[in-house]
This record gives structure tokens, C-alpha cells and sequence, in this order.
């Protein structure tokens, strides 16, 4: 082995390194959030229907894999469809051979007059809430920043009624989806209101992603009118009761709506996230003034690419976000393949060593 390969070592602690871009201070070199969910639960040896069911066992599978390839993304429960469950759908917990995360297999909106009907569930016994504030009560017993996902409107409104049923309502009834998006906006608000009670507002993490709204999907046109202001609304009203900061994940390819996210709060920095679709130096144009940027290794390249691949790709993220004035984090585009192979996440952690 050549001296190539000695690493520089750490001056900081993961906790003190997000501290530190928190407080606009000096890092010892640029973080790592691996996004990984299902990979954790491969890197243990833990089943994924033990990783999205039993939160104690997700807990340490997060904490195992964050030691070891040095993650610093505070560790999170849950999945992306989780507000079919909490409105009263159907969840499948992955099980076969090439699942990767649960899955809806039946909607709890499946007309229109099923909107019409929709109530917002009792918070604290409305799906995998339970499993969430448990996860979190442990996060705390060990010390660790609190994280729960409150969704995106737009993204638990398809995930509610199913992307199809939202897509043709915005075209043909607008109404419906307006309403759609009002239940599940108040939801979210409610949610978050019910950590902040538990917790109170400090040391927590709020998540909101917003997949659905990418341009692969709907317009941005589409965006403005249906996500855009619902996503404002949610942040606001979740900053405004003492909040820090919200880290938002913008999934897929939102060239377009990046103008639109300029009237979004995150908190002062807030921390947001790309699709490898999203060129870093346009994310750090519109919105490296005011957030962390986080990204964008393609995930692919991840899974099916070779290590110098994926350390390649790390050092032109790395370049990119040296230029972000509020930080940067490198990290996947999206989550983590679950069978990635160990040696492209390790490539992502070297980049950081050798182009920091």
C-alpha cells in the first residue's frame, strides 16, 4: 500500500463538524451524508423488514454504518410513501429478494369523493408515527439530534391518492387537488407541532423531500401553483415556532422550479439536497447564498459503476462545492442503493480525504 491511501484524519466529530456549518465556522474538511437506509440494514446484516419495522434495530444498523464510513447526516426512520400508512392505506414491507423499501399497495384516496372525506388522522397513532417517536426517543437517550420527515404536500398528496389520480385532478378538477393538498398540508404542520410539544423546538431536524415535484413529472407551471405554495406555507408555519433550520431533499430533475425555490424558508442555513440531475453550480447560483448544498453523486454510478467512477464523480461535486458561501456536504443525488457495493460508498469518503 502507497502513502495514497493514509487518510489525514479527522480534527472534528460529526456532531461538531454540523455545529460548525450551522454557525457559519470553519470545518476541518467537507461532511458526508450517505442517505442510506436499506443500505444499513445490507451493511449489518439485518433484514429490511427489520430495518422499517423495528426501530431500536434501525437505529444501531444507522449508527454502525455512520461509524464506519464516517457519516455525518443525522440518522433518520421511516420511507418515502409513509403518509398512505398514516391516513389509513395499506404498506408492504419489502420482503423479496430485490425489494428496497416498503411499498403502497393500496391508496386511502381511490375517488374523488374520498377527497372530499378526507380528515386529518389523530397524529400520534396515525401510522408509522408511533415507530418515529420511538426512533426519536432513543435518538435522544443517546444524544443525538432528533430528525422526523413531515413529507412535502405535494409528495404525500400523491402518495395519499396516487401520482395518477393527483396529476389528472390538477389538469381536469383543480379543486380536488387544492383540497388534497390542504388536508395533508395541515397534517404536516401537525405533525411537526406534535415533536416540537414532545421535544420542544431545539435539536430537532425537520425533513421535507419533494420527488413528485420534479420536472420529470409535472411543470413548472404545475409546480408554482400546486407545490410551490403549500411547501412555503408548511416551512413557514414549522420555522415560525422556533425551528432552526429544515433540510429539504429537491429529488429528480428541478432545473426549472430552482427559481421557485428561492421563496422557500429553510432557516438560517437551511441544509437542501439535489438529484444528480441538478448541476451543483446552478443549486450553489440559486441557492448556496443561504443553505447547505448537499450532493450529487448519481446514484447509479453508485450501484452499478466502479470505485474510480464514483471517486471521480465525488471529486467534481467536491470542486463545485468548495464555491458554496454557506457549506457543502457531499453526498448521493438520492438514497443510497441498498446493494451498493461497500468499496463505491468507502470511494465517496476518500474523495473528502484526498480533495479537501
Amino acid at each position: 500500500m502507497g502513502s495514497e491511501w493514509k487518510f489525514k484524519g479527522d480534527e472534528m466529530t460529526s456532531q461538531e463538524r454540523m455545529n460548525a456549518l450551522l454557525m457559519r465556522q470553519p470545518v476541518d474538511h467537507a461532511g458526508l451524508f450517505l442517505f442510506a437506509r436499506g443500505f444499513c440494514a445490507k451493511n449489518t446484516g439485518i433484514s429490511l423488514r427489520e430495518f422499517y419495522a423495528d426501530p431500536e434495530k434501525s437505529l444501531e444498523a444507522q449508527i454502525w454504518t455512520a461509524r464506519m464510513y464516517g457519516n455525518d447526516e443525522n440518522l433518520k426512520f421511516g420511507f418515502a410513501s409513509s403518509a398512505a400508512w398514516d391516513f389509513g392505506g395499506e404498506i408492504k414491507m419489502p420482503s423479496a429478494e430485490f425489494d428496497q423499501t416498503p411499498m403502497v399497495v393500496r391508496y386511502p384516496v381511490q375517488s374523488e369523493e374520498d377527497v372530499w372525506k378526507l380528515e386529518i388522522p389523530y397524529v400520534k397513532r396515525a401510522g408509522m408515527v408511533p415507530l418515529n417517536m420511538e426512533f426519536c426517543r432513543l435518538q435522544e437517550k443517546k444524544g443525538l439530534v432528533k430528525t422526523v420527515s413531515i413529507g412535502a404536500p405535494f409528495m404525500n398528496a400523491a402518495n395519499v391518492c396516487g401520482l395518477e389520480n393527483l396529476s389528472r385532478w390538477m389538469f381536469k378538477k383543480p379543486d380536488l387537488a387544492h383540497r388534497l393538498l390542504r388536508v395533508v398540508t395541515d397534517y404536516g404542520i401537525r405533525l411537526a407541532q406534535y415533536w416540537v410539544e414532545t421535544f420542544g423546538p431545539e435539536n430537532i431536524e425537520f425533513r421535507t423531500s419533494t420527488p413528485t415535484s420534479s420536472n420529470q413529472v409535472i411543470s413548472p407551471k404545475h409546480f408554482k401553483e400546486f407545490s410551490l405554495p403549500y411547501l412555503k406555507e408548511l416551512h413557514e408555519k414549522v420555522l415560525g415556532v422556533g425551528v432552526r433550520y429544515m433540510y429539504t431533499h429537491i429529488c429528480g430533475n428541478q432545473n426549472l422550479n430552482l427559481p421557485y425555490y428561492t421563496q422557500v424558508p429553510f432557516g438560517d442555513p437551511g441544509i437542501v439536497s439535489f438529484g444528480h440531475e441538478v448541476d451543483l453550480t446552478k443549486a450553489i447560483e440559486f441557492l448556496g447564498d443561504r443553505c447547505i448544498i448537499v450532493g450529487n453523486v448519481e446514484p447509479r454510478v453508485i450501484l452499478m459503476g466502479s470505485p474510480d467512477e464514483v471517486y471521480g464523480l465525488s471529486k467534481e461535486c467536491i470542486e463545485k462545492g468548495k464555491k458554496a458561501t454557506r457549506g457543502f456536504i457531499l453526498g448521493p443525488g438520492c438514497e443510497l442503493p441498498p446493494m451498493a457495493p461497500a468499496c463505491n460508498v468507502w470511494a465517496m469518503r476518500k474523495a473528502i480525504n484526498d480533495f479537501e
